[in-house]
């Protein structure tokens, strides 16, 4: 459940902290009074896309806080609490999710003071709320979504899964076959290439590695000249000349040797020079051994050279260094076999495609009487949310045909999906594209929350201006289901009706003022006697009344009375 919500520097609100309560939270006020802005911070500290023109202006950044309890009975809790613990957050019960925006559009998100990214914060947020906003109901007039929102109702998520495994075995099959069916000629072009580039790579002699040892041999080899008289005075200074340094720490030796009788204490230093005159000794050794190595022959250089223009060769027309040659070497190898035996392959593949096709039809066939039951269920209960919607006429069909042409299913299963419906007694039911208006779009969107919310584990649903289109009777009827959704849901609402308002639980004013020639947006939480007023001044605008007020009090009489026969 969403807590609290506190806004800073957000658009026109300079700061503002809304304490939600259980059950339905509405929120009124005028047009551009900032009721959405509410709904873009919630959307903003979930992980949404944010820009620096969120920020007020004048400010340096932005700051948006949720606070929500994790409570047992919410079916989301657990999830929530299993993403805290495999992303190391610590919570007990509580999370504080957090997001800013600064004025030059760098943002920064944290959960229970953990740095997380906004990919996780979407993450995590969809597991919190679900924001229904002002255009949501068009995407029923998407059909691609239709499928999905039937096996979200139906829980198809296990038939799914068994599905897309026979699915993706069948696709890689087909993909293995389409790779080895090639025609005669395609064949012996390729087998030739491939003969030939095995041919050439083998005749290489490659071996890892070694490019980079002949680079540093030349680069040895064409320095070979100072080195050598580098190594020969310094092989002459430790050991060769008549006075060397090993031959001056033997005599050092010797002489504190003799003084170390008279003064025990230069006993140490004799063994110090002992060790250098060894160390010495093996430094001249290494120096000796090296420069034996720089003895070579101009042949050796050349060879070395060819060498290394052949390497180059082959990796401009191969690419790569001489490990990824050697790879391509052994998938040419084992490609040029598959060629030798594609026949062969390719009827056990075929055979083994068949099987899985088979398989694959099994699977969508169960995926597909599963959602035919759905589908009648669905129908059903949609029926009867839109009749209390006040759509009594209503028709709904959620059709399913097969999917067309070869194999006979798709990523999805078998099944093309779209809802119809029919407003009207004597209609057919149409593509609702065809057919609905904006208000019943919004209540076909309101009904479908409804019948989905036992199987959502989301706790908290928002609904922007789920009104849109809506009046009279028919806005009453939102509004009780609406406070009938927010029994088993925490319901925030951003509305214009009176008859959605008087349903709240607690109910937000929005209002924007001005002070010191600047724009403020205030959230204030209402007692009666605000309500009262908000509601009378939704009935009657500016002109309100003490009958516009006495009305508004015996519709907020009226639905506190529906709400306890709820109950």
């Amino acid at each position: 459940m969403l807590e609290s919500l506190h806004i800073e520097n957000i658009a026109v609100v300079e700061r503002a902290d809304v304490c939600f309560t259980p059950g339905l939270n509405v929120l009124t006020g005028e047009t551009g009074a900032g009721k959405s802005i509410v709904i873009d911070a919630l959307d903003a500290v979930l992980g949404g896309r944010v820009s620096r023109e969120l920020v007020r202006s004048g400010e340096a950044r932005a700051l948006v806080s949720a606070v929500f309890l994790l409570e047992p009975a919410e079916g989301g809790a657990e999830t929530a609490a299993a993403f805290c613990a495999e992303n190391g957050m610590e919570q007990e019960g509580q999370l504080i999710l957090q997001r800013s925006v600064s004025a030059d559009g760098k943002t920064a998100a944290r959960v229970c003071g953990v740095p997380v990214t906004a990919a996780q914060l979407r993450e995590l947020g969809a597991l919190l709320l679900d924001i229904h906003g002002q255009n949501d109901g068009r995407r029923l007039l998407d059909e691609a979504t239709h499928l999905k929102y039937l096996d979200g109702y139906g829980g198809h998520t296990a038939g799914l899964q068994a599905f897309r495994a026979a699915y993706e075995a069948y696709r890689a099959t087909g993909a293995e076959i389409s790779r080895l069916s090639l025609d005669e000629f395609e064949k012996e072009r390729l087998r030739e290439s491939l003969t030939d580039q095995i041919a050439e790579l083998e005749k290489a002699n490659l071996r890892a590695g070694e490019w980079e040892e002949l680079e540093a041999r030349r680069e040895l080899l064409k320095n070979a000249g100072r080195l050598t008289e580098a190594i020969g005075a310094a092989y002459d200074a430790l050991y060769g000349a008549d006075t060397n340094a090993i031959s001056l720490s033997d005599e050092a030796a010797a002489l504190l040797a003799r003084a170390a009788k008279y003064a025990q204490e230069l006993s140490n230093a004799e063994v110090s020079i002992q060790n250098a005159r060894y160390l010495l000794e093996d430094a001249a050794e290494l120096l000796r051994d090296f420069r034996a190595t720089l003895d070579f022959s101009p042949q050796e250089y050349d060879a070395l050279e060819t060498r290394l223009s052949e390497l180059r060769r082959l990796t401009k027309r191969y690419g790569g260094d001489e490990a990824e040659l050697l790879l391509r070497l052994e998938r040419n190898k084992t490609r040029l076999d598959e060629l030798e035996y594609a026949d062969d392959r390719l009827a056990q593949l075929e055979r083994v495609l068949a099987a899985q096709k088979k398989a694959a039809l099994a699977a969508a066939e169960q995926l597909t009487s599963a959602r035919k039951n759905a589908a009648e269920r669905l129908k059903k209960e949609l029926v009867a949310q839109l009749k209390d919607l006040s759509m009594p006429a209503v028709r709904f069909e959620a059709e399913i045909t097969p999917v067309r042409g070869a194999p006979g299913f798709d990523a999805s299963g078998g099944d093309e999906v779209r809802f119809l419906m029919s407003a009207n007694a004597g209609e057919a039911p149409e593509r609702i594209s065809k057919i609905a208006s904006g208000g019943e779009l919004s209540r076909i969107m309101l009904a479908m929350k409804h019948v989905f919310a036992e199987r959502d584990s989301v706790p908290t649903l928002v609904f922007d201006e789920i009104d849109a289109g809506v009046s009279g009777i028919a806005a009453q009827r939102v509004g009780e289901k609406l406070a009938d959704l927010s029994r088993v849901k925490q319901v925030l609402c951003v509305t214009h009706l009176p008859q959605i308002a008087a349903m709240a639980d607690t109910h937000f004013l929005v209002e924007k003022t001005i002070r010191a020639g600047r724009t403020y947006t205030l959230v204030t939480e209402l007692d009666r006697q605000g309500r009262v007023e908000e509601l009378a001044r939704l009935h009657g605008g500016d002109n309100v009344t003490e009958i516009t007020r006495q009305s508004a009090a015996e519709q907020l009489d009226a639905a506190g009375k529906w709400k306890r026969g709820q109950s």
